[in-house]
């Protein structure tokens, strides 16, 4: 049986979740309509990953008792100046969740509540795994500079992209 205090951080991390992937929908779309096939397709599912996360805690919460609440989203940016910009904004992203999760994992230890704790381990480690893939993009989006070649290489490339960090081996 799940607190109430930790009943209310998993729904908030549910929204979260939710806001990521309407954040990396809205991503493929101005990505898409740039041109960028494969960049927007590397968004899309982002996106559908994210609310496979969102998924995964709703069936969670509601297994322990508790119950999961889908609220109202905050809309996400449509726009970005170029596409460094966007994943930029991604890698931020990313942190953010990544501390969101941390907090989360805190009140589970706090309050003894082991099962909740361990149950929320996939998330740190995917977490972890979320990071290094946006920081390994970014550090290929600053070689390619401005180079044009470089961009269309990138767009082409970024749909085969699997970064796996050592901490996170293939938890998906």
């Amino acid at each position: 049986m799940l607190s109430k205090n930790i009943e209310g951080a998993l729904n908030k991390q549910i929204r979260i979740e939710a806001e990521s992937s309407q954040t990396y929908l809205s991503m493929a779309c101005w990505a898409e309509i740039q041109g960028l096939e494969g960049v927007a397709q590397f968004m899309y599912a982002q996106s559908d990953e994210e609310r496979q996360h969102m998924l995964k805690l709703i069936k969670y919460v509601n297994e322990r008792g508790g119950h999961a609440i889908v609220t109202d989203l905050k809309a996400p940016k449509t726009s970005f100046g170029n596409f460094k910009e966007m994943f930029e904004e991604l890698y931020k992203h990313e942190l953010f969740v990544s501390d969101s999760i941390n907090k989360l994992v805190h009140i589970t230890f706090e309050e003894k509540d082991y099962a909740t704790h361990n149950f929320l381990q996939w998330y740190v480690a995917e977490q972890i795994e979320e990071e290094a893939q946006a920081k390994t993009i970014l550090d290929k989006i600053n070689l390619i500079g401005e180079d044009r070649g470089g961009l269309y290489l990138f767009d082409r490339d970024i749909q085969i992209l699997s970064v796996t960090s050592a901490a996170a081996p293939n938890v998906k």
